[in-house]
């Protein structure tokens, strides 16, 4: 993949809503087998489509990709990562983490729902305003932030959808004794209490006496608390959407499929992906090499690799 490619898969990712990062080589030293403008897309599970370089430069990069990722923020100044490779090439490469935009679904059509998605609008969100009979579980997944602002009109119904969505936040509004009606009913119904204890209710910044405006307000202010502070992070709370599940659930409940292992190779000290490198076992222990020379040069001696570990 690359030119368009890369931009057409940054645009899916983002029709998701899934984190990923773009890593873009922006210098190279030969005999370096990238180029100035060669781009990479690396996915929050570890997951490279494009191309920035070779072995040598794939692991690490995917390294700090995902660092960038759970960061979300660029870092100041250049990070050098020295690299022994055969080829003693060399590259600069930039990357920019790409989060998805906040969701937020509103179920309810009344003047405080109204202003809360024009003022989530302003922030820059994604925001989807339903009506409470039209509410189902397949309009949120497991990122979107979910209110239900029904306010009397079906709460039990919509809460009861908006539960099987799993969002990552999940908030009703109305008092805590109209709150404690629904849920008691809910869980009477058959809903699992885990599920149930995860319902914020009242949705929003205890502010006191409000009006319905400053209700919306304070839900807000909850949320982007929530958000700042990596509570909302996606997989903390509630399930992920079927296509990343299916994309990430590894085999018999291991690691998650796509994401790489990264190991060091002792001979050289280069980080190298376990799953496509030239694993030895030695001792009980498996050790891992980023080509046939070290692999070569380990099985000669490995005592004087292993010393030398040691004494680091």
């Amino acid at each position: 993949m690359e030119g368009l490619g890369v931009l057409e898969e940054m645009a899916e990712l983002t029709r998701q809503g899934e984190a990923f990062a773009l890593a873009t080589v922006v210098w190279r030293q030969s005999p370096s087998s990238s180029q100035p403008g060669a781009r990479a897309i690396i996915t929050a599970g570890g997951e490279l489509h494009g191309w920035i370089g070779g072995a040598c430069a794939e692991p690490v990069v995917i390294r700090e990709a995902q660092q960038v990722i759970t960061e979300g923020t660029v870092p100041d100044g250049m990070t050098v990562i020295p690299i022994s490779c055969q080829s003693e090439g060399a590259l600069e490469v930039y990357i920019e983490p790409v989060l998805p935009v906040p969701h937020l679904v509103i179920a309810g059509d009344s003047p405080m729902a109204r202003t809360l998605a024009s003022l989530a609008g302003a922030l820059g969100w994604r925001t989807d305003l339903i009506r409470g009979p039209d509410f189902t579980p397949e309009a949120a997944n497991g990122r979107s932030m979910i209110v239900v602002a029904t306010q009397g009109h079906g709460d039990e119904d919509v809460l009861e959808h908006a539960v099987a969505a799993r969002p990552a936040y999940l908030g009703l509004v109305g008092s805590r004794r109209r709150g404690a009606t629904v849920l008691g009913y809910l869980a009477d119904r058959g809903v699992p209490r885990d599920q149930l204890d995860r319902v914020r209710v009242p949705a929003g910044l205890d502010l006191g006496r409000t009006t319905h405006q400053e209700i919306a307000v304070a839900i807000l202010a909850e949320l982007v608390q929530l958000r700042a502070s990596g509570a909302l992070a996606s997989g903390a709370h509630g399930r992920e959407p079927a296509t990343e599940s299916a994309r990430q659930a590894g085999p018999e409940g291991g690691r998650p499929a796509g994401r790489t292992a990264l190991v060091i190779d002792p001979v050289c000290g280069m980080t190298v992906s376990a799953d496509s490198s030239r694993p030895l076992r030695y001792k009980g222990t498996d050790y891992y090499f980023c080509c046939a020379g070290c692999r070569r040069a380990f099985e000669q001696d490995p005592h004087a690799y292993l010393k030398r570990e040691t004494r680091c």
